[in-house]
């Protein structure tokens, strides 16, 4: 999560990493031609060149996790003295990606960067990063990507090929105030499990200037409309990123939903509610639930002054909730070398135990089905059961809105669903003109 950075964009394409990468040391050159070398002093061996990798990443969640991968980025190092990764801190994902498409452009993009996993198709459609199946043929293939979560697999691989590997992931969960529950006459011990029941929780909490319930909408509307989407049955694009399904009637009912908490039941704030606001009014007192990442878990443990409880987004149809986060991209302009070493990062930062601990450190979700199976991740779940809610969502939990011309089509429906809570259009009309839009946007993709 971010100290209060919207996390994903509205603006037009997403990548992740700055302008500018670091090169090799030079390699002693070896004889010229027609020159023996002295067989005394051969070559230096692939192994004792010096690689240098830029590494771009954000952050969008509350807390100090800059110094987490500066000290994961060290750790490498010390293991690894033939290569040194530089870490790079670019902002929100949003000026991530505004640096690494400027970087792709001007073909000095980083070596390795964390972008939102959404990002795919942006990246594909400018021949930007590479197909990691080599490397993971190397690993065992299938068995080394079995580990990790299938739901956060989804975002990382088209037409038969992985190009991303998960690390800073998250789904929504619904984080409630379990003093105000107690106060309210409600059972502190489990959040509401439908709409029904969401509603008048709302209404029951909404009192003594403090909102029932906060759903944050500045930078992410269209991933808090998909939890509306999927708890009332579909996602809303293809696998294939060439088509969204924006204007039916199960998104008008979720929309309508939402919308009829802050201007019929006045249970929410009305309007556009930012982000970073959210978190900051959970903390504070001001609201008894709120929607928003898992990636702010372990921000709320530390700086919550009141025992909160954690749990399953309510469900209509069906639980439902996207996946979010960043995934380990690498990129295609660069040195074999630098790939194979970006390789071997990748697999470092997202190896079992490191993985665990990330959690932890974070609140993100572990990423591999393994880390859960550490004694480390045992003990902490054991004294902090919230930690497991997220990971057990992630039965019900769909791929995160991702096309071609992934920046127009989320800004086409984010766009419109801050144009209905904003009061200045209905779900039926934001709906439709979403659509349109997005279809413009796809049309090259359809033809």
């Amino acid at each position: 999560m971010r100290s209060l950075a919207p996390k994903m964009m509205s603006v037009a394409l997403c990548l992740t990493v700055a302008a500018g990468c670091a090169k090799a040391e030079p390699v002693k050159p070896a004889a010229t031609a027609g020159t023996a070398a002295p067989s005394s002093t051969p070559a230096p061996a692939a192994k004792d060149e010096k690689v240098e990798l830029t590494f771009y990443y954000p952050i969008a969640v509350g807390g100090p996790l800059t110094a987490n991968i500066e000290k994961m980025a060290l750790a490498f190092n010390k293991e690894n003295p033939n290569i040194t990764v530089k870490p790079v801190y670019t902002g929100s994902y949003a000026d991530t990606a505004v640096k690494t498409q400027a970087g792709v452009q001007a073909k000095t993009p980083p070596d390795l960067a964390v972008l939102q996993s959404t990002e795919l198709f942006s990246l594909l459609d400018m021949n930007a990063i590479i197909p990691l199946d080599e490397f993971i043929a190397q690993e065992g293939g299938d068995k080394y990507l079995s580990d990790f979560y299938p739901a956060f697999m989804a975002n990382s691989q088209t037409g038969g090929k992985v190009y991303s590997i998960p690390f800073q992931r998250s789904t929504i969960v619904l984080y409630y105030n379990k003093d105000k529950f107690k106060a309210a006459g409600l059972d502190p011990n489990k959040g509401p499990q439908t709409w029904d029941e969401m509603k008048d929780y709302a209404k029951k909490l909404t009192k003594d200037g403090t909102w029932g319930l906060e759903i944050p909408v500045s930078g992410f509307a269209y991933w808090m409309l998909q939890t509306f989407a999927l708890q009332n049955g579909k996602n809303l694009m293809t696998e294939d990123g060439k088509k969204v399904m924006f204007n039916t009637p199960e998104n008008i009912e979720g929309l309508k939903y939402w919308t009829d908490l802050a201007k019929k039941e006045k249970v929410i704030p009305e309007g556009v509610t930012e982000w970073g606001t959210v978190p900051s009014d959970f903390l504070e007192g001001k609201t008894a639930m709120m929607y928003h990442t898992t990636g702010n878990l372990t921000n709320v443990k530390k700086n919550a002054k009141f025992d909160f409880g954690v749990s399953f987004l309510p469900k209509n149809k069906s639980f439902g909730s996207p996946t979010g986060g960043g995934n380990f991209y690498i990129f295609k302009d660069i040195d074999k070398k630098k790939q194979e070493a970006a390789w071997k990062f990748v697999k470092f930062m997202t190896e079992t135990e490191r993985a665990a601990q990330w959690s932890i450190d974070t609140g993100y979700v572990a990423v591999k089905k393994s880390a859960y199976e550490t004694e480390t991740m045992k003990k902490y779940a054991a004294d902090f059961p919230a930690a497991l809610v997220a990971r057990d969502q992630l039965q019900y939990a769909a791929a995160e809105l991702s096309t071609h011309n992934n920046g127009k089509v989320m800004k086409a429906l984010s766009d419109q669903v801050q144009a209905v809570l904003a009061g200045s259009t209905s779900p039926e009309d934001a709906l439709k003109k979403a659509q349109e839009e997005a279809d413009k946007a796809l049309a090259p993709f359809n033809k």
